[in-house]
């Protein structure tokens, strides 16, 4: 970061304070703090260090995400053509963020970064900077409201061509599985065929994870819904799955060098037909 990005960044940060609620962790802060970044306030980091004290494979787990969103993107930027990213719910900025992927691959690529948290919108807009020959843009959105998503990325990504819809880790926040499922097609419904549809989710495939998750919810936190895989897999109702389908993160097209575990968290890759 250069002199003048973070004289920029520490002003916003400082104009912020005053509406951010230091006392109650936050996940997106949380993952940052286990992706061993530094943007995180105490509290989340003891609500962190709790978690992991229950169950230490979530710290796996939010790298292993971070590892796929880097394969996914380069995936379907390279051998799928893919030049639009509309990336909701983005969270704070680490290594590997999706433009940094796509525009590495095809510097042409367009992203529009989604999130609520005035915190993360901040840091996107002094940090995700894009290359000249693409761009990159950042709405504040709630996910419970996709067709205002919808309408607002329409503004700056061309909808007559396909786009890479990509829900990282996020629909966990919506506990409802009916309202999960309406927000996906609700976003999916505007974009053409050819476009994709990026998605991972934690599952409840590991009692220590429930009980950990469990933990989390009752510091006051926004909840988050750990699913089963056939429920995550619901989510690709009438999408063309990319091989391997909806599996264990790292299972998904693994580099030839990584990590071939589990994780308790599936993902997966579907075009729309």
């Amino acid at each position: 970061m250069t002199g003048d990005e973070q004289e920029i960044l520490a002003a916003a940060e400082r104009d912020l304070m005053g509406d951010i609620d230091t006392t109650v962790p936050h996940s997106a802060r949380i993952w940052n703090y286990w992706l061993g970044g530094k943007d995180y306030f105490p509290v989340d980091q003891a609500a962190g260090d709790d978690y992991t004290a229950v169950y230490p494979a979530i710290v796996d787990l939010a790298r292993a995400s971070r590892a796929f969103l880097g394969r996914a993107v380069r995936h379907l930027a390279g051998e799928c053509g893919v030049r639009q990213f509309l990336d909701v719910g983005t969270g704070l900025p680490t290594e590997g963020n999706t433009h940094e992927v796509a525009q590495g691959v095809a510097p042409g690529s367009h992203i529009v970064y989604v999130d609520n948290d005035p915190l993360v919108l901040v840091h996107a807009r002094a940090l995700l900077t894009s290359r000249p020959e693409g761009a990159t843009h950042y709405i504040e959105a709630d996910l419970h409201v996709p067709k205002d998503i919808a309408e607002r990325a329409a503004e700056h990504l061309d909808f007559s061509r396909p786009v890479a819809l990509m829900l990282m880790g996020i629909l966990g926040h919506v506990n409802d599985d009916a309202e999960a499922r309406s927000i996906v097609a609700q976003l999916l419904e505007p974009l053409p065929s050819g476009s994709y549809l990026v998605l991972y989710d934690g599952t409840a495939t590991d009692q220590a994870f429930l009980e950990a998750q469990q933990g989390y919810d009752e510091t006051g936190a926004v909840p988050y819904r750990l699913r089963h895989p056939d429920q995550i897999r619901s989510f690709f109702t009438g999408l063309e799955l990319l091989e391997p389908g909806v599996v264990p993160l790292q299972q998904w097209r693994p580099d030839a060098s990584g990590d071939h575990g589990e994780v308790d968290a599936y993902c997966g890759v579907g075009r729309k037909p």
